[in-house]
């Protein structure tokens, strides 16, 4: 390799370059360019040897774009997603076929000359001047090399695409400069390895790793004498000579190559001749890109993936970073996705709802303590094609990460929070109220975070059907979905404890939009998405410490340093007193509630129902102690229709309730996630209760309304059960909503 003089001057090599770039360049024809006029050349700046001089030699190789992997929570591959699809290899892992094959093909002397052929340059001069227009190009192999990194360095922008590859001397001479650099600081071996993974091979493949595979499916060293010599081929014109769309025409360059070869000796004749004679015999692999080839249903959870690393400031503090991140790839990506729940997730999403059904399903688990996500799954197939019923958008997120703009309501999904801030500020589950089917609340009986009536008009709230009146305490209210007993629990809690509590669960509405302080709340008026609603519900069964969701577990970029990757945030959202009680109460819900269609009966579980106003939304959310998983059901295309005598899944429903269809999908997916080694109980703790009203004559009564328990009656620790149980009254099995939230609020 040259050296720079001690006293900073030119070597030989760069003389002799200074040399040609003002002489030859300025007065003839460079790597296929025929000169116009002397007048038209523009060549005032830089036909001199200062103006040469005046050209900065320090070329800044862009690190190149590569695919990126993206990896389940056990190391399996998941997708593989790129803006160039390459795989860098160093020059050990080429075939010395393909290393002397494109030397042959492209430039015969390369070992011999420096950063340019001054034989190949006198030679085109000569064939161009014969043939009166290009015929011959003269750019060596190092110079080719430095054109594909200012071609790179362009990336998608068709302009500076263009300026890196335009014909014109000025551009010449500036690569000239930069190929001396290349050669002095790289040498030829490392150039050899660069340009082999740099250049495009045709069909989406860039480098001879991803090309080797695109039409062989074999690594790069692998490649025989044929296969190389046709891989070598392709640079002069992929389109041209692609053996995919032109087998004949591919053969045919093949056959160039392999002469060419011979001629230069790296071959014998007689090899080349075999090798001549053998078909092409090709092994197309298909380019598999993006979320859309991603395996086991997970497009949808690779898009999420996708969409965190392009907006979470821990990739880039700004969103043109994060993109050239991702668009430069090289990545591996091991996410928190865990493919026996993701099975589970998609078997459960189609279980009971087809593909081109009116409305869709969507299943998303979260892992309590560490807000890992474990599965997304939706009845809807990811992709582009609506003929084919597929789509992108994702159900279970909100818009920010590719889903709906506002989400949905969640109906009485909502309750064990409100629940839970009436525990919080010490109201027993023994509480009672003694409410008619339907009841009017005025608006300014509950109060807002700044002190402020909610309202001023009157809130009439009505349950599903009409038998359900009379008292109930909150065990029953949840287990029967009452929405009078928790409008009346919101009012006695406080709107303000219970918007608080939301917020600590990590209940949020779409698009950044504060939850409206409004009463409805308690009802489930206000939306959220199904992977909120899993993560709030985990909290529950994390004993009352909310963690947030995460996707992501670890990145490696393409030279194996480790990046930082978001971290869930856990924090105490509620005691575990509060927690433990919810958990035994909601327990009722799947036990002898609206939810038992969902139990399971070979574990601790607990979940709720939850149907909107015309049942346009409906709701399964539960858990386990170490699994928590929402399924939420509706109209995902146009205008959201109620679910009313309606046909899904080849059964007809005559009004879908949570319990009757999100809750039996729910039971699926939770079986299938779920190991039948590990069933961890939820924290024993006796539940208050209400005393049975009396009548006068001493009997229980339907009409009575049960005392107040006092707070603190259920105490950590307490492990007895309930002396006197209080069932309520119960009136119908549905929980769908009725249309008496006067447009504030989904019901049941």
């Amino acid at each position: 390799m040259a050296k720079k003089r001690s006293g900073g001057g030119l070597t030989g090599t760069q003389q002799a370059a200074k040399f040609l770039g003002v002489s030859v360049l300025s007065g003839a024809v460079l790597a296929g360019i025929a000169l116009p006029a002397a007048g038209a050349l523009g060549l005032a700046a830089k036909g001199t040897v200062e103006g040469f001089d005046e050209i900065p030699s320090n070329l800044k190789t862009p690190p190149l774009s590569q695919r990126t992997t993206i990896l389940d929570s056990e190391g399996g591959l998941l997708a593989t997603v790129y803006s160039r699809d390459r795989k860098v290899v160093p020059l050990e892992k080429i075939s010395p076929y393909m290393q002397k094959a494109i030397v042959a093909i492209e430039d015969g002397r390369f070992y011999e000359h420096g950063a340019i052929d001054l034989k190949g340059v006198l030679r085109a001069i000569n064939r161009n001047a014969q043939e009166g227009g290009v015929a011959q190009g003269a750019s060596t192999l190092t110079q080719q090399y430095v054109k594909n990194v200012f071609v790179e360095e362009a990336g998608d922008d068709p302009e500076k695409v263009a300026q890196a590859t335009q014909q014109t001397i000025g551009r010449k001479i500036r690569e000239l400069k930069f190929a001396i650099q290349v050669e002095e600081e790289l040498g030829k071996k490392k150039i050899l390895e660069n340009y082999l993974n740099i250049t495009f091979f045709g069909q989406q493949a860039y480098g001879i790793e991803a090309a080797s595979q695109r039409y062989f499916s074999k690594p790069a060293a692998d490649l025989n004498l044929g296969e190389a010599a046709m891989m070598a081929g392709l640079v002069q014109s992929p389109s041209r000579y692609d053996p995919i769309n032109d087998i004949q025409e591919a053969t045919k360059r093949r056959n160039v190559v392999l002469q060419r070869m011979a001629d230069v000796k790296d071959i014998s004749q007689a090899e080349a001749e075999k090798a001549m004679a053998a078909p092409l015999k090709l092994k197309v692999k298909s380019p598999k890109n993006g979320c859309i080839t991603a395996v086991d249903g997970a497009g949808f959870f690779c898009d999420y993936v996708r969409k965190t690393i392009l907006t979470d400031p821990v990739f880039g503090k700004t969103a043109e970073e994060r993109q050239k991140l991702w668009n430069l790839g090289g990545l591996t990506v091991k996410t928190t996705l865990d493919p026996r729940a993701q099975a589970a997730a998609n078997e459960a999403a189609v279980a009971k709802i087809n593909k081109d059904d009116p409305v869709a399903a969507s299943v998303v688990q979260v892992q309590p303590r560490t807000g890992k996500i474990l599965s997304m799954g939706q009845s809807r197939p990811y992709g582009l094609d609506q003929k084919q019923n597929q789509t992108t958008l994702n159900l279970a997120v909100g818009s920010k990460m590719g889903g709906t703009t506002y989400g949905f309501q969640v109906g009485s999904t909502f309750k064990p929070i409100t629940a839970a801030a009436a525990l919080e500020k010490g109201i027993s589950p023994a509480t009672s109220f003694d409410t008619p089917w339907k009841i009017n609340i005025p608006e300014k009986d509950y109060t807002r975070c700044d002190g402020k009536p909610a309202g001023y008009a009157n809130w009439e709230i009505g349950n599903e059907v009409e038998s359900e009146k009379g008292a109930y305490d909150m065990t029953s209210a949840l287990g029967k979905s009452i929405n009078t007993y928790f409008a009346k629990l919101e009012q006695m809690a406080g709107l303000c404890e219970t918007l608080t509590m939301a917020k600590n669960v990590g209940y949020e509405r779409e698009l950044g939009k504060r939850l409206q302080q409004l009463p409805s709340v308690t009802l489930g008026a206000q939306e959220s998405t199904p992977l909120d609603m899993a993560a709030v519900y985990s909290t529950f069964a994390n004993r009352g410490i909310y963690c947030t969701p995460v996707a992501i577990d670890s990145v490696k970029a393409a030279n194996g340093d480790k990046l930082n990757v978001p971290q869930t945030k856990c924090t105490r959202a509620m005691s575990e007193r509060t927690a433990d009680l919810i958990n035994q109460m909601l327990k009722g819900v799947v036990e002898d509630g609206t939810g038992t269609k969902a139990g399971l009966s070979d574990r601790d579980n607990a979940g709720k129902t939850g149907t909107t106003n015309d049942r346009k939304d409906a709701w399964f959310v539960g858990y386990t102690p170490n699994l928590s998983t929402a399924v939420w059901v509706g109209d995902d295309v146009g205008e959201k229709q109620s679910m009313y005598n309606i046909t899904i899944g080849g059964e007809v429903y005559d009004k879908v309730c949570g319990g009757c269809l999100p809750g039996p999908i729910w039971k699926i997916a939770m079986t299938g996630a779920l190991d039948a080694a590990e069933t961890p109980r939820f924290a024993p703790i006796a539940v208050p209760r209400a005393e049975k009203p009396k009548d006068k004559e001493g009997g229980a009564g339907p009409n009575k309304p049960g005392k107040p328990g006092k707070p603190g009656d259920a105490k950590p620790g307490d492990t007895k059960p309930p002396t006197n149980p209080f069932p309520g009254l119960i009136g119908g099995i549905g929980d769908g909503g009725n249309g008496n939230g006067n447009g504030r609020g989904g019901n049941r």
